[in-house]
């Protein structure tokens, strides 16, 4: 139970079906963590609170697991570390992986629970054909959560629940209202849930120190400008970069090495190809051979025609039919099969 309303109204449905059910919500990071005074509230304490009150209007127990030192070793710092790669994290993908489906589900078996429940938009479905589980999007293509969902693994898809996962939002909040639920009006969290005032930039200088700042130039060596430290932008970007030119230019690389930060036309910023590592197939055990799909490589971002195929190190060959624009590195690449997930990596 994170505290907002789609998990809140998970667990009535699950009431309703008849479930034996007990809610639990994981405490992420302390102020410290983020940069927040000790004395401040917290948004992290507030969801505690909402998701404890929502516990006891609905009858069921209420646990809070503290998993804030997991959170900080594979979320926090792999999104900081990420960033000074020169790459662009996902850390919802990371949560999800480590954290929701990866430390609560090993909890809630210890407890003796059979499954775990979110409030994911998603769909899960048992092919008995292949006997594999399948990862689905929702109805809500506005809502559909899959793309942060594609490391999951068989074990993970058999013991879950996505209660409100085809449901639209409307419909949620109005059984939040009708039970009288605290959070029916709560607005949706929209920001990276540690860094709350969406300034990352300045979150990772708090902890890493001042960045260094370097050469704005052309793909062919041509000084523009001086950037404020490459952590302040991302490939694709056109705006905020403080260049003029006599075209529009957006960011097509990040020099690390040479402290560069790289401009291009709008020509250059479009790709048709990409590699992937770290893939998770959830469609089948494994490729084996080039195959026809659709892919995506940005949250909510409309999915594109390619041909992904195996290479070395089990990293796969994503080719575009049409070149795609601002391919970022440490990116999840996710495929799909029409409405299913055929699974997905991060892009190196």
């Amino acid at each position: 139970m994170s505290g907002g309303v789609d998990s809140s109204v998970s667990v009535k449905i699950l009431l309703d079906k008849g479930y034996d059910v007990a809610g639990a919500t994981m405490k992420l990071y302390s102020n410290e963590d983020i940069g927040l005074e000790k004395t401040k509230t917290c948004c992290s304490l507030n969801d505690v609170e909402d998701a404890r009150t929502v516990a006891f209007k609905l009858g069921i127990d209420f646990h809070v697991f503290n998993f804030s030192g997991d959170f900080k070793r594979y979320v926090i710092d792999n999104f900081v570390d990420t960033y000074l790669c020169g790459d662009t994290p996902n850390p919802c993908i990371e949560c999800n992986k480590h954290l929701k489906f990866g430390k609560f589900y090993d909890r809630a078996k210890l407890l003796g629970f059979d499954y775990i429940a979110t409030g994911h938009y998603a769909l899960i479905e048992h092919n008995e054909v292949s006997g594999r589980w399948l990862l689905k999007r929702s109805p809500d293509r506005l809502k559909d959560q899959s793309y942060v969902l594609y490391g999951m693994t068989q074990e993970q898809l058999a013991h879950t629940l996505f209660p409100v996962g085809e449901m639209q939002k409307d419909k949620i909040r109005n059984i939040a209202e009708n039970n009288k639920l605290i959070n029916a009006d709560k607005p949706d969290s929209q920001d990276i849930c540690f860094i709350p005032d969406g300034d990352y930039a300045s979150f990772i200088t708090r902890r890493c120190g001042p960045q260094i700042p370097g050469d704005i130039v052309l793909s062919d060596g041509t000084k523009l400008g001086t950037h404020k430290g490459l952590i302040n932008y991302t490939v694709g970007q056109r705006r905020g970069v403080g260049v003029s030119y006599c075209e529009p230019l957006f960011v097509i690389n990040k020099d690390m090495e040479n402290n560069l930060l790289v401009m291009g036309t709008a020509e250059q910023v479009y790709s048709d190809r990409l590699i992937a590592g770290n893939v998770n197939f959830i469609a089948f055990e494994k490729l084996t051979a080039p195959l026809k799909c659709t892919a995506q490589t940005r949250y909510h971002q409309k999915d594109v025609e390619c041909t992904i195929s195996p290479i070395e190190n089990g990293n796969v060959l994503v080719v575009f039919e049409k070149p795609h624009k601002a391919i970022s590195k440490g990116q999840a690449v996710v495929f799909y099969d029409g409405e299913y997930v055929i699974g997905g990596g991060t892009i190196i």
